[in-house]
């Protein structure tokens, strides 16, 4: 039997050392900064993905609380359903609508010349407190009720957010200053007059108990009656704001107009408590 030689041994030593480290290291698991960073990735996304969806959610609630759509309760009458529906922006309705209404037979009728002046006066009056359209009396009184009914949605919908705003600025003097501010100035609708040729209506802007504007939001139509009102209209709003009463001359050659203004313009007036 052969004896090893020393040097071989120590070769052999080395080598099997060597070997054992390359295993150790091939097995070691990986510390590269940009695998670790590979690994956090997940979850260090889902945190802006959250935020994003939370402030998707606080800016459509935020747009639903500047305007949007009320539909009052269905009221029965006796030719059928009414329902108004109208759209509310900045607390003023800018538009009103009967997504019912009495239909069949001589209904469609009524409610084709009922429907349009009703959902003008809504918007004019801001209120429920309109007038009924001659011939259509039950579609106005049903019309009237669902109209409050959504009047009274609109008015709890928004004693609910000042409600929740109030606490964080009741006392802010800031605050109460310009609300004072905005009620100086506002916008008072008469009640509708009827002429031989047509209803008149006036509206009127009351600033520091003076009138700033005034305008009709009807007047006769149709034929000879477009030329007059065009005539007459534009006087009568100068005169009322210059008047500041309802003390002022009727037009020339539009007399029914005129009078009808001038009782239009004193019931906004009466309202506005000049």
């Amino acid at each position: 039997m052969r004896k090893s030689h020393p040097i071989r041994r120590v070769v052999l030593a080395t080598a099997a050392t060597v070997s054992g480290v390359v295993l150790l290291l091939s097995l070691k698991p990986a510390s590269d900064p940009a695998a670790a960073s590979a690994a956090g990735a997940a979850p260090q996304q889902t945190a802006p993905g959250q935020q994003t969806s939370q402030g998707g959610q606080q800016g459509g609630a935020q747009a639903a609380a500047g305007s949007g759509t009320v539909t009052g309760d269905a009221a029965q009458t006796q030719y059928g359903t009414v329902q108004v529906r109208l759209t509310v922006a900045g607390g003023k309705i800018t538009k009103a609508e009967a997504v019912q209404a009495p239909k069949g037979g001589l209904s469609d009728q009524k409610t084709q010349l009922a429907v349009p002046k009703l959902n003008q006066e809504a918007v004019a009056a801001q209120s429920a407190r309109i007038d009924a359209v001659s011939g259509a009396t039950y579609t106005s009184t049903g019309y009237k009720k669902s109209l409050q009914s959504a009047l009274d949605k609109v008015k709890a919908s928004s004693a609910g957010s000042s409600g929740s705003s109030g606490s964080a600025g009741s006392g802010g003097s800031a605050g109460s200053g310009g609300s004072s501010g905005a009620a100086q100035a506002r916008t008072v609708t008469g009640k509708v007059s009827q002429t031989q040729y047509g209803p008149v209506q006036v509206r009127i802007t009351v600033s520091g108990g003076k009138i700033t504007k005034a305008e009709a939001v009807q007047a006769p139509k149709g034929g000879l009656s477009d030329q007059k009102t065009q005539l007459a209209v534009p006087k009568l709003n100068q005169e009322a704001v210059a008047a500041g009463n309802a003390d002022i001359d009727a037009v020339s050659g539009a007399t029914y107009t005129s009078t009808g203004y001038k009782q239009s313009l004193q019931s906004a007036l009466d309202q506005a408590g000049g």
